[in-house]
């Protein structure tokens, strides 16, 4: 065979990233095969993207060891981590002398959307894995905010051999960053009729439904109440552009056939921000659901603050996001950058991804949103924050909407004199793959524009119970036996 032959080069670089079936399967056979360069673990949603997610398994299947690649609908990836992380000890312990360098190199890939991606990224951070091995995600969704923020793209990806081997090459080139991610706490009484529990047709998303409930012997429950937590990587949003997105899932769910891709997905959202009247808010939106008619909102703007401050809001805002990501809505930057005056004046620094802040913006409407397309535009900015949170009482409405990381839900407010409340707080961090020309930016990147004196959230999760420091997603946040979880929703 000739030394250039396409074939045998492709074989070659295949190699770099195969990991021998002894380390996947325990007590398998001993091989001795290739030490791979940049071993990698795929976790594949092969529901998501139409027919993409199918497609990719096959082929990221026939090019390296099938047990390395996971379809997410048959094996949770806490079960894959822990075995693999326990099989790597046992090895290294009789001796192996390639199981610790394949731990020390491990990289992750996640291909799905947003929902998939987070979850993946939720059990990484539960585990505690060490070294934690950093995560690649292959967009898959309709929104894509996760991947298009580390420079992997928005566009559902090519499916073929060619396009994975592509996308190999990147994953060995890319570079390491650290990224937020942010603790989600929801508590309501027990209501004396009806439910308090999110509306059919939809339920919570994965990092909230998993759990269900915390556990009555948390030190955060409270008696009478209902409490539920979780977290995110991206955004948590309520209001108008939530229940914009709600529609298009519970329309998804209904009627599957008519969401084969990315492109009829997208139109049919948009068409559905029309119907909702996200367009013409002003006619079709009772001001009643405007957030200051909602909720009082409060934050802590940094580390170490231990006192909350009203946060005022515009009669006018009928949607805010919470935003730890320079990506929502398909690739939109709702925060900017903002000038030398804004941050004199304001203190309001660019969005870095781990600074342990999270930007706020509110937007009156989607003809206000239009302006994310304009140069250096941006939605209203309220506020960064290291904590912040919303009080729901009773008012002129009976329900809102609220998204995490592109998953809605209807959720029912009070009819009686009391409060849900709903807080968002630091949580720690994950490392996340990126390519080197990425939008996302490090406060200890000294290419970034600005620098920050955030030191970190370490002593304040040193303090907090174990239950509270964990995300939800993995199975060490003792999900309860009798308890299924469903990720067939998941986009």
């Amino acid at each position: 065979m000739a030394a250039n032959d396409p074939e045998s080069d492709s074989e070659n670089f295949l190699k770099q990233f195969c990991i021998p079936n002894y380390i996947l399967v325990p007590d398998s056979e001993r091989e001795f095969l290739p030490e791979p360069t940049c071993p990698i673990l795929v976790f594949i949603n092969s529901k998501s993207g139409g027919q993409l997610g199918g497609d990719l398994l096959v082929t990221y299947r026939s090019l390296l060891n099938k047990n390395q690649v996971v379809d997410l609908l048959e094996e949770a990836p806490d079960t894959v981590l822990h075995r693999l992380y326990l099989n790597l000890e046992k090895l290294k312990l009789n001796g192996d002398e390639l199981s610790p360098k394949i731990q020390e190199r491990l990289r992750i890939i996640v291909a799905g959307g947003d929902g998939t991606a987070g979850w993946l990224l939720g059990v990484v951070s539960d585990l505690k894995l060490s070294p934690p091995p950093p995560i690649a995600t292959v967009p898959l969704g309709t929104g894509n905010n996760l991947p298009f923020s580390f420079g992997w793209g928005k566009k559902n990806p090519g499916t073929d051999r060619r396009a994975v081997e592509s996308f190999l090459r990147q994953v060995k080139e890319a570079k390491e960053m650290k990224i937020d991610s942010w603790h989600i706490l929801m508590r309501m009484r027990a209501p004396a009729h009806g439910s308090c529990d999110p509306i059919a047709p939809l339920e919570l998303p994965h990092s909230l439904h998993a759990f269900n409930r915390v556990a009555s012997t948390d030190t955060l429950n409270m008696e009478g109440c209902h409490t539920f937590r979780g977290g995110f990587w991206n955004y948590f949003s309520m209001g108008m552009d939530a229940q914009v997105s709600y529609a298009f899932h519970s329309e998804r769910k209904s009627n599957p056939e008519k969401f084969k891709n990315q492109l009829s997905n997208q139109s049919t959202y948009a068409k559905l921000g029309c119907t909702q009247g996200w367009f013409c808010a002003s006619l079709r939106h009772p001001s009643s659901r405007n957030i200051s008619q909602l909720a009082k909102v409060k934050i802590m703007k940094k580390h170490g603050d231990h006192e909350w401050l009203d946060l005022p809001i515009s009669q006018s805002i009928r949607s805010i996001v919470c935003l730890n990501l320079p990506s929502f809505s398909g690739g939109l930057n709702p925060w900017g950058t903002p000038n030398t005056k804004k941050k004199h004046d304001r203190g309001l620094t660019p969005p870095f991804v781990d600074d342990g802040l999270i930007e706020v913006v509110g937007f009156r409407d989607a003809w206000h949103g239009l302006v994310l397309f304009a140069p250096n535009g941006h939605g209203t900015r309220l506020a960064q924050a290291h904590r912040i949170r919303f009080e729901f009482h009773k008012g002129g409405a009976d329900h809102t909407f609220m998204r995490i990381d592109g998953e809605p839900w209807k959720q029912p407010l009070p009819v009686d004199d009391d409060t849900v409340v709903v807080e968002i707080s630091h949580h720690r961090q994950v490392t996340m793959l990126a390519t080197h020309d990425c939008r996302s930016k490090s406060v200890h990147d000294p290419s970034s524009p600005t620098n920050n004196d955030s030191d970190g959230d370490s002593s304040e999760e040193d303090a907090a119970g174990e239950e509270w420091r964990k995300f939800g997603a993995a199975d060490t946040f003792k999900i309860p036996d009798e308890v299924e979880v469903d990720i067939s929703h998941l986009s």
